[in-house]
């Protein structure tokens, strides 16, 4: 299974390895700064890297790679699912996942992937079982630490751990009982000159905070389930009851977790919440261009798109731009020709608008194609794909709980050709 984690930053220093089986030489990620090298952006590098003698798994995130070795096949996805555990179990523990943050929690660190992973295989990788085990750092317990000498490792095995319930403890109480669900969607959209759109999907994630007492059990039921066909659970979901009810049925683990992840790739079930008009042209014979480009809304069932974003790779024969924005600021580096515009939030009475001209380098050609114009942006209280919970029942426990379900639209790679 997994031989050893190696944790490279974004200037390529490995500043943490991890080995459970046998110590491998760091010289197995020359293969990995390799390709990185290849790769235009981060995000490029390829997630499996085959060398000689070993497989590179990684993971980007947080500026961080995450590279685990193997050494005979493995299915892939469950070597990168495994990458994405670690990652979101650092930001449970330490509230973010950084360089720094790994650094100065060194040791927490060491003692949590050493009870994640049993001799390369995993283990533990649920978070309430871990933070019983190994408790999440703080300002109080690093000073106990350091003058008794004593560690972050619990005197007990988990109560979940040996339940047919893994990922909930027993004897959980709260004052106040509340379940919230967060459902974020981002969209991933290519647009041509003319606005329609060449590709669109959307990916799609419920995120749920339950601090609830006792044994609680669930139902979730969604107004429109149908429109849910390539879905990922949390082993908390009874799959059998989704399948033929189309229900989520599930007893929840306490705290922050991720009860579903999906995907909807049909073209006529994803409407495209924004869209740019555009207006830039090159001219042979003068050295002066002409930009122009105004973002609107559409489809937005009347809700507001905020923290509009808008940047774009100008070509190597700009010299410079003089634009005006009727709001946001914008910047333009002569050096790497990016073209960023902050528009933050969009008033579909006045429309923002950023226009104005472009000097070009005297006797170069018209460039082969015009810049591509990518676009971030958040919707909140609307789910772009039409889902939407229709109720949420509690069985087992006597109270009331309080229930609260938010909706969250944002872009993730959207991109308009000019």
């Amino acid at each position: 299974m997994i031989h050893s984690l190696f944790l490279i930053n974004s200037s390529g220093d490995i500043f943490l390895e991890k080995h459970w089986k046998s110590v491998v030489s760091r010289s197995v990620c020359d293969y990995f700064f390799e390709a990185q090298e290849r790769a235009s952006e981060a995000e490029n590098v390829p997630p499996v890297i085959p060398t000689p003698h070993h497989y590179l798994l990684s993971v980007y995130r947080h500026k961080i790679f995450f590279v685990a070795v193997i050494q005979t096949e493995v299915p892939p996805l469950f070597v990168i699912e495994f990458l994405h555990r670690v990652v979101d179990t650092f930001q449970d523990y330490f509230g973010v996942c950084s360089e720094i943050v790994i650094k100065d929690n060194v040791v927490v660190v060491y003692e949590v992937l050493e009870e994640m992973l049993d001799n390369g295989f995993p283990l533990a990788t649920e978070s309430n079982i871990l933070k019983e085990l190994i408790k999440p750092p703080t300002i109080l317990r690093t000073v106990v630490n350091t003058i008794t000498g004593s560690t972050n490792v619990g005197e007990q095995l988990p109560t979940g751990q040996l339940s047919v319930v893994p990922w909930r403890r027993t004897g959980v109480k709260y004052t106040n009982n509340e379940a919230y669900f967060d459902v974020i969607e981002e969209i991933d959209a290519i647009i041509d000159k003319s606005g329609s759109t060449i590709t669109a999907e959307i990916q799609g994630v419920i995120d749920a905070c339950v601090k609830l007492t006792g044994m609680p059990d669930l139902t979730l039921s969604f107004m429109n389930p149908r429109l849910l066909d390539d879905v990922s659970f949390h082993p908390c979901v009874r799959f059998k009851r989704w399948e033929s009810e189309r229900i989520l049925s599930f007893i929840p683990p306490d705290g922050n977790f991720r009860l579903l992840s999906y995907h909807v790739s049909a073209q006529n079930l994803v409407s495209i919440p924004v869209y740019v008009k555009h207006n830039i042209s090159f001219r042979d014979s003068n050295s002066l261009g002409r930009f122009e480009i105004t973002v609107g809304p559409k489809q937005t069932m009347g809700k507001s798109v905020e923290g509009v974003m808008v940047t774009s790779q100008m070509p190597k024969g700009v010299l410079n731009m003089t634009l005006t924005p009727s709001q946001g600021t914008h910047t333009f580096d002569p050096v790497t020709k990016l073209l960023s515009w902050d528009v933050g939030k969009i008033n579909p009475q006045k429309l923002p608008n950023l226009k104005g001209t472009m000097s070009l380098q005297a006797g170069a050609s018209k460039p082969d194609e015009n810049p591509t114009i990518n676009l971030q942006f958040k919707i909140q209280q609307l789910a772009i794909s039409g889902l939407k919970v229709n109720r949420l029942d509690m069985y087992g426990e006597k109270y009331k709980p309080f229930k609260g379900i938010k909706y969250m639209t944002k872009a993730g790679k959207f991109q308009v050709r000019t």
